[in-house]
């Protein structure tokens, strides 16, 4: 890494784009990735929805309130 850096020649929010939302990666651990794994090929839909489909069913049933258990 440099000491310093030339900013000189930048500018100032070129890639800043209001509204955007980011896709934010979720990593599964590899025991939770194997079952979502196999839904999604038992059910022929993608990881992603086999997951947004479960958390949307945990939201509707009012349990996305509790507290997680972090190890």
């Amino acid at each position: 890494m440099r000491k310093e850096y030339d900013f000189s020649k930048g500018e100032r929010g070129k890639f800043y784009r209001p509204g955007v939302e980011l896709n934010i990666p979720v990593h599964l651990e590899p025991d939770v990735a194997k079952v979502v794994r196999k839904r999604a090929r038992k059910t022929g839909a993608s990881m992603g929805a086999v997951v947004n489909e479960w958390l949307r069913e945990d939201i509707r049933s009012g349990n996305a309130e509790r507290r997680l258990k972090v190890p």
